[in-house]
């Protein structure tokens, strides 16, 4: 497998943070670049970035010389999955030969750069179409989808969600067991981000 792409998915209106997620500082990095970072360190290549409502704030949350596209979704409120056709068509537009994408959440900072590593490494041996990071059988992100289902994600309902193409059907899926919490840490509330700075 030759390329995979990165998308970070940043268009959320961050009504219970009441400020923009990827605007936050976790050890001296803000969200957005935190999400960005671990995408180049994987290795994954174009990376994509999708903004919505905090469209400003996301772009200047991102580190200078970033080298992503940032695109953003004319309807965030249709859902995560609207933001992820965004950055699918975004990817399929640019670059002909990309063989998946590896899909991160700007407000699962958390998480770890060995996690993205492995699940890179778990996609690239190609045994399934997705692949899922889990954390004490909890499944979480980032998560890879190979060329497979990328029609398939296209055509499926906003409010279906791509989870709705995870659990299809459970063949398709590989899982890969992480020692990382932040897979399924979400901080979507003043409360949450104080437990995550509390816990570094």
């Amino acid at each position: 497998m030759s390329r995979l792409a990165g998308i970070l998915l940043a268009a959320g209106a961050s009504r219970r943070m009441g400020t923009p997620k990827a605007a936050l500082v976790l050890d001296g990095e803000t969200f957005a670049a935190r999400g960005l970072r671990l995408l180049v360190q994987a290795g994954c290549d174009p990376l994509v970035v999708v903004t919505g409502v905090h469209h400003d704030a996301v772009v200047t949350a991102l580190p200078d010389g970033h080298g992503a596209r940032v695109t953003p979704n004319p309807a965030p409120a249709r859902g995560q999955l609207s933001s992820l056709k965004v950055g699918l068509r975004r990817v399929m537009g640019d670059v002909a030969d990309v063989d998946g994408v590896v899909v991160s959440l700007v407000d699962h900072p958390a998480v770890t750069a060995e996690t993205v590593r492995v699940l890179v490494q778990a996609a690239r041996a190609g045994k399934t179409p997705i692949v899922v990071p889990v954390f004490r059988g909890r499944r979480g992100h980032p998560v890879v989808f190979l060329h497979a289902v990328f029609d398939e994600l296209l055509a499926t309902d906003d409010e279906v969600g791509a989870r709705g193409v995870v659990r299809r059907d459970p063949r398709r899926v590989t899982e890969v067991a992480v020692d990382d919490p932040g897979i399924v840490t979400d901080v979507d509330t003043p409360a949450a981000f104080a437990r995550l700075e509390r816990s570094r």
